[in-house]
């Protein structure tokens, strides 16, 4: 019985997914039903892919993540894999068609964590946000627009930049560990280890920026993925506002959260929004 073996799988991505990221989660489950299986996939995905690199320590990483490439190959080749997140990923690429040049951009950045610590040029930069974030938007926005190419190209643009925006929103927040327990840098010419106003200042606008370019995406996203999208919009949005407010030596010195209570309060608000048409 195929058909319960993949129902498991995917149950696994969205266990993946709630485990790892409530806002992430209460996000998807604002998408119709009928595209909810295919983003948690998507989601189990890259969140193994990420743990390798950042969180298994003690382990041969670079062995891990490459048995794990390979493994989501035969997967795609097969149509089956006994690991349930691959199995269930590699029936998403192949039920919308998400090209494999977006996988592999996104495994390429997973690997330069293993061997870079430094991103010194705005180029070295936006190349590994491509591949860590804007190709998932993209693979989510294949979910999406169901097939429709031409919307795809449209919202192509607007995707990648609520990608960026995510992932700097998240290097922000992710200072502390990723400076002091993984050594690494992500922003180009910034000394974290002297991290004042005027740098948070320009990455925040920066953010911002994005964050502007990708509401007119979300604006024209099919019925079926906008509240869902939206609501990781604003919580994002939020999770960027406390970290302006917050003095840059306590974002050095601690993981910066929006609580449970918060998270709530914005997911009123956004329904409210929602269904008075101001999206």
């Amino acid at each position: 019985m195929k058909e319960l073996f993949d129902d498991v799988s995917f149950k696994c991505s969205k266990l993946v997914t709630k485990n790892y990221s409530t806002s992430f989660s209460l996000a998807v489950y604002m998408l119709s039903p009928s595209i909810r299986d295919a983003i948690y996939s998507i989601y189990g995905f890259v969140r193994f892919a990420d743990e390798i690199v950042d969180t298994f320590h003690g382990y041969n990483k670079e062995d891990l993540i490459t048995e794990f490439e390979e493994e989501y190959y035969k997967a795609l080749e097969r149509g089956i894999s006994l690991n349930p997140i691959l199995n269930s990923f590699q029936q998403t690429v192949k039920q919308y068609n998400i090209s494999d040049d977006l996988v592999q951009a996104f495994l390429r950045s997973m690997k330069l964590d293993l061997i870079k610590s430094d991103y010194h040029s705005k180029e070295e930069y936006d190349a590994y946000i491509y591949g860590s974030a804007d190709v998932v938007g993209l693979m989510c926005l294949k979910v999406f627009v169901a097939g429709d190419d031409k919307r795809y190209e449209q919202l192509k643009d607007e995707a990648m930049r609520l990608g960026s925006a995510f992932q700097k929103v998240n290097f922000l927040r992710d200072l502390k560990d990723d400076n002091l327990v993984l050594n690494r840098n992500y922003f180009p010419g910034v000394d974290l280890n002297s991290f004042d106003e005027k740098a948070k200042t320009q990455i925040i606008n920066e953010i911002e920026e994005d964050f502007r370019v990708a509401y007119e995406g979300i604006v024209k996203l099919p019925i079926e993925a906008k509240f869902g999208v939206y609501t990781a919009f604003v919580y994002y949005k939020k999770l960027l506002k406390k970290l302006e407010n917050t003095p840059c030596s306590e974002i050095g010195s601690s993981r910066i959260r929006v609580s449970n209570y918060s998270k709530a309060g914005l997911l009123a608000k956004s329904f409210v929004s929602y269904k008075l048409k101001l999206v």
